[in-house]
């Protein structure tokens, strides 16, 4: 094999005669990379690292690269060579010839061919090395011959060998590729990769596939020993071949690995022989139950993409036949449990479980020819995970996701199999609400973490047992009270007991705060066209206990208050108001009737009333507090001195400071009480922090300053100020605040990010205090009509979204168990701020273009590029980030359409596919935002549309642009018309009139599609019924025109809610019924 210098652009016999000079730099670079890679002193490897930078920059860094390779004693100079080789052919300007970069692959198979044994991270380097040439060089020709593209002949010298490290090798390298070609570069521009990524899906990756599972099955058919760590790694890499390919982004809109509650995977046509073969399917499973546990994580993981494959690949009855092979292997997973009790066996499975329902409907899971045994199975598996709470908490989501959908399908299944939900729900109910229960004592017995303190995850679990739980309502309430009135006595007990422990009161209290939040999630669970009297009046029997037990614990207040409890009895009031208070509650509710005869409370203004003397009495304990001298004594001396966890402590994590927002919020509340506009009081409370913001500046000032000290002192500072600012909901005492920190601190806080953006501990609380300094909670941010300060407020949230932003994107790619808390949590909270400074109603953004400032463009331009890099599986997987991404989308389409409308092709078809997704979301807020976001983007369409029937001036180009994006995929449009009104007519619809908005514009810009649409839905129906049908579609219409005026609107919202009633009083005497997903393939 010849060597890639010997191309014909060089002379290379004047390098080879350089060789001697070479020998000494080379050992000079060995000494370099054993300094970088294995010295413990700091100033040693910086040099190193200064002098390797200069290295890789020189104009004979090729040379010296091969010297490196050929000669080189140790891998730290192996792995030198094969990074510095990557940067040069990925670099954008000067790139190197099309010969060089052909020798340096064939160089690089003929390296890792002859030396099958190198240290792994080398041959890492030099598979990545090949992978970045043969992306970048895709469509790079020679005589006609794509010369990038003979992957598979590439690998197929190694696969042939007898080596177990030459397959290893050659199927890495097909592993390896497809990741590489997946993953867009921020280098390179995004277009460029789709159309390679759209290249390698036609040409080669199904052969990749087909070939990974040939390779499975023979090496499932040898009876490997998993003993040896090398066939042990072959089967490994051969797994995660298998799954990069199932989780390629097919379509390009990164929907791969698409989230757990709303997940498509989008296999080609093409690929249909794979999936129509059982033999494939029935592979993964075998799999499974032949393999260690430390391999089976990766069998599921496949098998999670495998149940996602989009339905329309396949016709109704190969869907069925494809399903009852899914739930066979389901099924004998249950039966042999025995792996799953590896936390990465049981997460998978759990994901795998809730697949099942996110896929494929209740009416055809009830079909399958054991479903009697699986769901009991199901059932047995969620109760017994659920009874062990301790154990991955985080894998319980998908479990109560899954239950959620099947409960939710109930009213609308249509088949006469019996789905059994009704025996196996409620258990499922009872395992939830008493193992929450039974947590207690032990929690506080071995001082865990108590599951309370994760609000998101408890409010996550409890809208999901909200829906599960009203399925057969009457088992939940009969468990609910007999829980209650237990708990409820033994704690009334012990508070009249002279000699009972603070420790019985401590554990009735915890298990009063489960129920109190448990109740509230089931009222708020309450669907008004499912509800009958009976489950009303068991509502009131629930609400009658809650508030019997407010009247106790506020007698307690001033003594002993608990916090959790008063907690769970807000959210309580807050599910109950969004369900019984308001015009459209029937005023003769037994609810009501109920509330009347135990408690006197005859209507929702006397409820009102009992709500509002809470809150008033909660807050007469907090004016009470602020005249004790204890407090008193904590405001003026708020300090480490008296304090021990306000002091720098370098033995604690960054993270143990969370506690210092806590107690600085309630500092700042109780400072609130008697503040004012007393601004020597407020300079006296902030001379702690004065001195804190003081120290890390003069620390910043100097050149070298101790890290670790600064991190410390920044991190718990930033913690309290965001406790403070928090608090601070007045505009008075928030324009203190303000006026404090801007300008004098704000570019302390910039520093910190510049400095330490790759370290979250610290950039996280930083980011968090920004995100809070620039919410206009309660109108608190109102500056005067001469000041500047809400334009230069955004402009320091633009830099810091900006410079966080631009560099968390070098950082590399990061294990997936560390994404989220390295960089999504980051993005998220960035989003947030963003999110919150568009719309706080104190920046005219107009003037930003008017006046050639860059700072909204910056901002916006950092959200797109933060936002292509995130995956749709991890945009969707992560709650807070899918909340904070839709929040901010929905202003974003709102307030500055004409910059989405900008973007170009593959963000704008990114941004809409996130849009379909979100709207079949469980999170009600996120659903609610993606129709929010979808009616503004429907609305600009068609007016656009109506516009460009007249004549229209030179500047509506961007307005072109976006129209003709949208002429050239209207699918992505009519997608979305589907889902909505598939949920409308056949899901538990809970934001109907959010729905409502965008689906008229989605009809007036598709009356064809929609029309096919009805016409499906009409015939699917039986003969007697389809007149009716037709009329209901008649009647959706009428006297709608063809506009989106607000009267229009509203007349469709209208007509829709009757529309929805008579379908499904229509479908409820039908035995036939449209399979809905079918109606949108």
């Amino acid at each position: 094999m010849r060597a890639w210098t010997l191309s014909g652009a060089v002379r290379e016999e004047h390098e080879w005669s350089k060789m001697a000079d070479h020998v000494q730099s080379l050992a000079q670079l060995e000494i370099l990379c054993k300094q970088l890679y294995e010295t413990t002193e700091t100033g040693v490897r910086l040099q190193a690292e200064k002098a390797l930078v200069e290295f890789t920059n020189s104009p004979d860094c090729l040379s010296k690269c091969q010297l490196l390779l050929e000669r080189g004693s140790s891998s730290y100079s192996q792995l030198l060579a094969a990074t510095c080789l990557s940067k040069l052919v990925s670099r954008t300007s000067n790139p190197l010839p099309l010969e060089q970069r052909i020798d340096i692959r064939n160089y690089v198979l003929n390296y890792l061919a002859t030396r099958p044994k190198l240290a792994a991270f080398v041959t890492q380097a030099l598979i990545q090395l090949y992978s970045r040439i043969t992306k970048l060089g895709w469509f790079d020709c020679q005589k006609d011959d794509y010369v990038f593209r003979n992957v598979i002949a590439d690998v197929t010298r190694f696969l042939q060998q007898d080596s177990v490290e030459h397959c290893i090798i050659g199927v890495t390298i097909l592993s390896q590729l497809t990741n590489e070609i997946n993953q867009a570069d921020t280098s390179h521009p995004l277009t460029k990769h789709r159309k390679i990524a759209s290249s390698f899906r036609d040409s080669s990756l199904f052969d990749i596939f087909t070939l990974s599972c040939n390779l499975l099955k023979q090496a499932s058919g040898k009876n490997l020993n998993l003993n040896d760590e090398s066939q042990h790694g072959l089967l490994m890499q051969l797994l995660k071949l298998s799954h990069n390919c199932l989780n390629y982004d097919f379509i390009g809109t990164s929907t791969d690995e698409s989230s757990d509650d709303l997940c498509t995977v989008q296999i080609p046509t093409s690929w249909r022989s794979a999936f129509l073969d059982s033999s494939t399917l029935q592979l993964f499973f075998d799999l499974y139950h032949s393999i260690p546990p430390s391999l089976s994580p990766l069998v599921l993981s496949c098998l999670v993409q495998i149940a996602s494959v989009r339905r329309s690949l396949f016709n109704n009855a190969e869907r069925a036949k494809f399903l009852s092979h899914l739930v066979d292997g389901v099924k004998r997973i249950l039966e042999n449990p025995q792996s799953l009790s590896d936390p990465n066996n049981y997460h998978e499975f759990c994901r795998l479980l809730a697949r099942l329902k996110s896929n494929y409907q209740l009416g055809e899971l009830v079909k399958v020819e054991n479903y009697p045994e699986v769901i009991r199975l199901i059932a047995n598996f969620t109760v017994t995970s659920l009874q062990h709470w301790e154990f991955a908490p985080n894998s319980v989501h998908y479990l109560l996701s899954l239950w959620q959908r099947l409960a939710a399908s109930v009213p609308y299944v249509k088949a006469t199999e019996p789905h059994l939900l009704e025996t196996y729900t409620p258990e499922v109910t009872k395992a939830y609400i008493t193992s929450r229960l039974e947590s207690v004592c032990i929690i506080l017995r071995d001082g865990l973490e108590d599951p309370l303190d994760d609000a998101g995850l408890v409010q996550q679990q409890l809208d999901q047992l909200s829906t599960i739980g009203r399925c057969e309502y009457e088992k939940t309430c009969a468990l609910l009270v007999q829980l209650f009135d237990q708990s409820a006595q033994t704690y009334q007990e012990l508070l009249q007991s002279t000699n009972s422990s603070s420790i019985d009161i401590t554990v009735q209290e915890g298990r009063l705060t489960w129920l109190v939040y448990i109740i509230g999630a089931v009222i708020g669970g309450r669907v008004s066209f499912a509800s009958t009297d009976e489950q009303d009046a068991m509502d009131g029997e629930l609400v009658c206990r809650v508030l019997q037990l407010m009247n106790l614990t506020d007698s307690r207040l001033a003594q002993a208050g608990n916090e959790r409890l008063e907690l769970a009895m807000l959210s309580f009031f807050e599910q109950f108001r969004k369900i019984y208070i308001g015009d459209q509650v029937q005023k003769s509710s037994k609810l009501y009737r109920r509330l009347s005869e135990v408690l006197g409370l005859n209507d929702e203004t006397m409820v009102l009333s009992v709500f509002i003397g809470k809150i008033i009495t909660n807050l007469n304990s907090v004016r009470k507090l602020v005249k004790l001298s204890a407090v008193q004594f904590m405001l003026n001396n708020h300090t480490s001195e008296h304090f021990s966890f306000l002091g720098v402590n370098n033995q604690s994590n960054l993270s143990d400071m969370r506690c210092r927002t806590t107690f600085y919020t309630a500092l700042g509340r109780l400072l609130m009480v008697d503040l004012g506009e007393d601004e020597d009081q407020f300079e006296q409370f902030m001379l702690p922090l004065t001195a804190a913001f003081e120290a890390v500046a003069q620390m910043f000032s100097t050149n070298t300053f101790n890290e670790q000290e600064a991190k410390r002192t920044l991190v718990g500072l930033v913690r309290d100020l965001r406790g403070i600012a928090f608090a601070f909901n007045a505009k008075t005492s928030f324009m203190m605040l303000f006026d404090w920190i801007y300008p004098a601190y704000m570019p302390i806080l910039q520093r910190a990010i510049e400095l330490w953006y790759h370290v979250p501990a610290c950039t996280t609380p930083v980011l968090k205090l920004m995100a809070e300094l620039v919410h206009n909670r309660s109108q608190r941010l109102q500056f005067d009509v001469s000041s500047p300060n809400g334009i230069l407020l955004f402009r320091e949230t633009s830099k810091m979204i900006t410079t966080y932003g631009n560099r968390i994107l070098t950082i590399g790619e990061v294990p997936k168990d560390q994404v989220y808390g390295v960089k999504l949590k980051g993005v998220s909270v960035c989003f947030s701020m963003l999110k919150a400074v568009l719309s706080g109603n104190y920046v005219n953004f107009g003037v930003f273009r008017l006046y050639g400032d860059d700072a909204l463009d910056n901002a916006l331009q950092t959200f797109i590029k933060l936002l292509l890099s995130i995956p749709h599986s991890d945009l969707l997987d992560y709650p807070k980030l899918s909340q904070s991404f839709y929040s901010l989308l929905e202003v974003l389409t709102q307030d500055h359409m004409n910059f989405i409308a900008s973007l170009e092709p593959h963000v704008v078809m990114y941004i809409l596919s996130s849009i379909s997704e979100g709207l079949t979301a469980l999170d009600t807020m996120v659903c609610t935002g993606c129709c929010s976001s979808l009616d503004h983007i429907v609305t600009y369409l068609f007016k656009q549309l109506s516009r460009s029937t007249k004549k229209r001036p030179a500047a509506m180009a961007t307005d072109d642009r976006f129209l003709h994006i949208m002429q050239q995929h209207p699918e992505m449009i009519q997608q979305m018309l589907s889902t909505v009104l598939n949920i409308i007519i056949f899901e538990d619809c809970r934001n109907q009139w959010s729905m409502s908005r965008p689906l008229l514009g989605l009809i007036l810009l598709n009356e064809k599609y929609f029309a096919d649409l009805r016409n499906s839905i009409v015939n699917s129906q039986p003969p007697e019924k389809q007149q009716a049908m037709h009329l209901c579609f008649e009647n959706l219409m009428e006297g709608i025109e063809r506009n989106l005026l607000t009267k229009n609107r509203d007349r469709f919202t209208q007509n829709l809610s009757v529309f929805r009633r008579e379908v499904n009083d229509s479908m409820k005497n039908s035995s036939y019924g449209v399979n809905s997903n079918d109606m949108m393939s």
